[in-house]
């Protein structure tokens, strides 16, 4: 299986109805609502937001929405390319503008299966590597170097806190942890240590 590492965008025309895919990253199913929210906004005067997602190490977590449009014919033929792609972790979304000429049935489908088609070969994507979530509470004059070390080691960091001293938050690969932690140990002379969960 594969993982994005960005996003990908495109649009295409049928029949004067104006089709908008997206594809990003995406692993948590309870944030949709809000995911959905912000694309309404972005899309303000759009007739349908539509999507559908894979998540998970196989790929057998996923979810889809029709958003009004006749059941089966928008969130289900997405999902169907979407399972198919050997990609997990993603959400496809799919702004439809009415352009005033019905599709039917057959239109649809083929309409929202090819913005899956047309979006997915734009998304760069990744092996599917095991991460650990690590936080490292440290003092700033190890900041950048801790920053560094983070990234040459293929993570990322999601959270940053500054207060006494300064708390990352993120992602590292699995394998990796064990080169964090003695990475870590090595810039700030022992005195920390990378937390895992």
């Amino acid at each position: 299986m594969r993982v994005p590492i960005g996003t990908s965008a495109a649009e295409h025309i049928v029949k004067r109805s104006r089709f908008v895919s997206a594809a990003s990253y995406f692993d948590s199913p309870e944030t949709i609502k809000s995911t959905i929210r912000g694309v309404r906004e972005e899309h303000a005067g759009c007739n349908h937001v539509v999507y559908a997602y894979v998540i998970g190490a196989a790929g057998t977590v996923y979810g889809m929405s029709d958003d009004g449009e006749p059941k089966g014919t928008a969130g289900r033929p997405a999902l169907e390319v979407l399972k198919g792609s050997g990609i997990t972790n993603v959400l496809v979304t799919i702004v439809r503008y009415f352009g005033g000429t019905k599709l039917g049935t057959g239109g649809l489908v083929r309409a929202y299966s090819d913005s899956v088609r047309i979006v997915l070969p734009l998304l760069k994507t990744e092996e599917l590597i095991e991460r650990v979530r690590f936080t490292i509470s440290a003092p700033y004059r190890c900041y950048e170097g801790i920053r560094r070390l983070i990234a040459e080691l293929t993570g990322s960091v999601d959270k940053e806190e500054f207060a006494v001293g300064v708390v990352l938050e993120g992602l590292i690969p699995e394998e990796r942890k064990a080169a964090l932690t003695a990475g870590v140990g090595d810039l700030t002379g022992g005195a920390v240590q990378p937390n895992f969960f």
